[in-house]
Formats: C-alpha cells, structure tokens, sequence
C-alpha cells in the first residue's frame, strides 16, 4: 500500500494581486510627489501642507486648505460665496467646463474671499484657487477681489492676497481684460486709505493678475521655486532671440531682481504674515 505524505513544502512564489484587489485599495490612501516620486500617506502629506520632505517642491494647495492652514479655527467669515458667471459671451462648452470645476472644488468661481484672524490678527483674505479654471481672472474673479479690497478699506483690516493663475479667461474676453483694471483701481483707493496690501505669489501666477493686482502690494512674498511672469518663456525667447536663463520667472530670480520681497517656505508663512499683521496694527507709545 502507498501512503502520501501528509508533509508538503510551501512554494516560494509572490503572489500577483488581482485587478479586484488593486480596485478595492481606498482611494485616497498614498500621494506621490511629483517631482522625486516619493510616496506618502494621504495624512503625513495633509500635514506637511503638501510641502515634499524629501526634495522640497510646494504642492498645490485648494483655497479652502490654504484658508484651514492660515486662518485661526471658527474665524473665517466668506464674503460672496455665491457669486457665479452668467457666460457673457455665451462661448462654446464654457458652462459645461465651469460645472464641471463647480463639482471638482464645490467653488462657483476661481476665488475665495473673506476675513478671519491669524493668531489674534484680524485681516481680509483672498485665495485663489488654481484647481477651478487654472484660476483665470474672469468677471466675477475681479468682482470679488474688488469688492474684498472695498470691504477691507470699510473695516480698516488688512489684506492678504494669494496669487494662483494662468491670467485672463479667455472665454470672457474683453471683459476678463477689464478686471485688471478694476482690482489696480481697488488696490489704489486701498493705498489712499492707509491700507496694508500683502502679496503672496503661489505657483504659477502669470499673465493679467502678474501685471495688476499681484504687482502694487506694500508686500511681496512668494512661495519657493513659484512661477511669476506675464509671457511665457518660449513666447519671450522667440521675441528677443535669445536663451533666457534656467531659473527665469521662478520666485529665487523675481527676488534677485527686486519683484519680490522675500521667498518663504510654507510651514514659515503663517509665523511671518504674523510678524507683519502686528507691525501694522494700531499701538499707543506703551505699546512700542
């Protein structure tokens, strides 16, 4: 009689996961820096403020993160949140992309504004969001940016600007060329009225918001390696027929040629928006 063996050696195999495992990992889970490929968990990288540990490229941030990062808890009030497009110029598939950004961002447009405290400070704020319509300055963009700026002159706050966009909307066209305009006029009757403007260039920031409201702050603070110029470099060389250096228009040249103020890293803007918030506020000599 033959017996079998009732021992049997493992085989020593990977086994391959099934499409089915792959599609049941949580959406969410990891996020890949796209610079250096290193992966990290979704919770490491929210609270790195999508700041890269490992090569240090600043990440995207949405309006509301950036406003969550800055803004003190329980003491941000929007203004205008359901201003939206009415599609002046009734331009093919315009609706269907701005509803299509609506859904992405849960925004009606391309900015968000309002005022809030940082550490104790009371200021206005305007983000712009580069996830809805590359944040192109449209109608209600420069509409809402004007009226934060009047706000803040009413209330005698501060204003802090966040800058993130491709420039003018093209499927506003003339009218989107108008909003530089308005908000450098917004800007000005804020100067005359003693207010303090604080810029800060976010990547990229470009075209019709670079030669307005982002260029006649009292300060101009950019984020590390941010893109900030009006043309692009390839329209600028075949222009002047000549090679432009490697690291033009990012934020380390504008603050060699004196655009900018300072280049600040994101985990130390907070500590230096603050330093300049109370600079500004009003103090009696024993305060000084």
């Amino acid at each position: 009689m033959q017996f079998k063996s009732i021992f049997y050696k493992k085989k020593k195999y990977a086994s391959i996961p099934t499409e089915k495992a792959k599609q049941e990992i949580p959406e969410g889970l990891v996020e890949k820096c796209g610079s250096c490929g290193k992966i990290y968990y979704e919770k490491e990288w929210s609270q790195q403020l999508k700041v890269c540990p490992n090569c240090g490229t600043h990440h995207r941030l949405t309006a509301y993160e950036r406003i969550k990062a800055l803004i003190d808890e329980d003491s941000f009030t929007e203004w205008d949140p359901s201003m939206e497009t009415t599609d002046p110029l009734k331009f093919p598939e315009y609706q269907e992309k701005l509803k299509k950004d609506q859904a992405k961002t849960g925004l009606k447009d391309a900015v968000v504004t309002g005022k809030g405290t940082i550490n104790g400070y009371e200021t206005a704020i305007v983000v712009m969001d580069p996830f809805f319509r590359m944040a192109s300055m449209g109608a209600v963009v420069g509409e809402k940016i004007a009226r934060a700026l009047e706000n803040a002159r009413v209330e005698q706050l501060p204003m802090i600007i966040f800058t993130a966009s491709g420039g003018a909307r093209m499927q506003e066209g003339m009218i989107s060329l108008m909003q530089m305009a308005k908000t450098s006029i917004a800007v000005d009757r804020f100067n005359r009225s003693g207010g303090c403007l604080i810029n800060v260039f976010t990547h990229p920031t470009t075209g019709g918001v670079t030669a307005s409201f982002a260029s006649i702050g009292d300060y101009h603070f950019a984020e590390p390696k941010a893109l900030i110029g009006f043309a692009g470099r390839r329209i600028i060389e075949q222009t002047i027929r000549e090679k432009l250096p490697d690291d033009f228009q990012t934020a380390e040249f504008q603050l060699k040629h004196g655009q900018v103020d300072k280049v600040v890293h994101r985990h130390e803007l907070k500590a230096l928006l603050t330093t300049v918030l109370d600079l500004h506020q009003p103090k009696g000599r024993d305060e000084l």
